[in-house]
């Protein structure tokens, strides 16, 4: 159950943040709106993961998971959009 929590979250995550860098960069988009948001869940579900089961295999405790998981994403996902936008110019 708590696998689909995170998956639903993430996601969430992911079109959230996809908003945003949207409306952060709003100068000739590299791609369309669709495909931004399409990464963005990508990212966000795949660092969601990566910190799920990554975080406790390397000794921390479930409240540094719970912070990566909640703060990880995020910002992942605005990394991966700026390098896009950088290798497409």
């Amino acid at each position: 159950m708590e696998i689909l929590i995170l998956v639903v979250a993430m996601i969430v995550v992911g079109l959230v943040m996809g908003a945003i860098a949207n409306a952060i960069w709003k100068d000739d988009p590299p791609m369309s709106v669709q495909g931004t948001t399409i990464v963005s869940v990508i990212t966000a579900v795949a660092v969601g993961f990566l910190d799920w089961y990554v975080i406790p295999a390397m000794g921390f405790s479930d409240t540094i998971k719970y912070l990566g998981i909640a703060t990880e994403p995020a910002l992942s996902v605005l990394l991966v959009l700026w390098i896009i936008r950088r290798a497409r110019k």
